[in-house]
Order: structure tokens, then C-alpha cells, then sequence
């Protein structure tokens, strides 16, 4: 099942590519990523709110807590910098240059969180390397 999140992932960050670049048109970045937070924020408290996840709020550790604050912090200045390259640059180059972040979290999860890599996951991640430098040359 998890492939299938990934590839509705894979769909929505596709269009969300493409919606931005159209939003930001004649807008600032920083306002258009703001405004698409708010959005979020909205949408998923709904989630946890409509589904009694929140109960869960109680149970988060000290550590979950200054761990997800932090990863909340890099999302936004990866958006953030996502929003300036949309727009000043094309998606098709925009795209591939973010999707780096694939082959950054193999190399980083293999040295943070001993993670192994495999042949394979070497293999693919080079690939997705080497797909970007191509697709982000004019």
C-alpha cells in the first residue's frame, strides 16, 4: 500500500509544481508560500480534527516534538526556496533540481540513521543524479 501513497505523492507534488508556477505569476514567493500554508494548516487539522486524531497530541514525546518542530522547519524553507526557483526559473528544470531531495535523503538516512544502502539503491540514486543534471541543462 505504501506505493500507492507514493505515487499519489509523486501526483500531487507534480501538480503542485504546476499550480505554483501559475500562482506565483506577479506575486511574491514568500506571500505565495504563506498562503499556501495557511491552506495546509487548514486542511489538515480538518483531517485530524474530523478523524479524533488530536487525542494523540498527549502521547508525543519531548523528542517527537523537537523532531517534528525541526523537520516543520526545513519543509518551510524548502518550500520557501521552492517557490523563489518557480518563480524565476521553468518547472522542467525547477522539478528534477527539488526531486534531488530522493537521492540527499538515501545519502543523509545512510549517515544519520544507519540505514544500508544496497546496489540497487546506489544505482538509482546515481540515476536520478544524473537525470537532473541533464533535465536542469538548457
Amino acid at each position: 500500500m505504501w506505493f500507492v501513497y507514493a505515487l499519489l505523492s509523486a501526483f500531487f507534488a507534480a501538480l503542485t509544481a504546476i499550480f505554483a508556477k501559475i500562482g506565483v505569476t506577479n506575486v511574491n514567493s514568500n506571500l505565495a508560500t504563506g498562503i499556501r500554508t495557511v491552506v495546509i494548516l487548514f486542511m489538515i487539522w480538518g483531517i485530524v480534527l474530523a478523524r479524533g486524531e488530536a487525542k494523540g497530541l498527549g502521547s508525543l514525546s519531548k523528542e517527537n516534538i523537537i523532531f517534528l518542530s525541526i523537520s516543520g522547519i526545513a519543509t518551510g524553507l524548502s518550500w520557501i526556496f521552492y517557490f523563489k526557483a518557480l518563480q524565476l526559473g521553468e518547472v522542467s528544470q525547477v522539478a528534477p533540481v527539488d526531486k534531488l531531495s530522493v537521492a540527499l535523503a538515501i545519502i543523509l538516512a545512510v549517515v544519520f540513521l544507519n540505514e544500508t544502502i544496497t546496489l540497487k539503491t546506489a544505482i538509482g540514486a546515481g540515476l536520478i543524479i544524473a537525470g537532473t543534471v541533464v533535465l536542469a541543462l538548457k
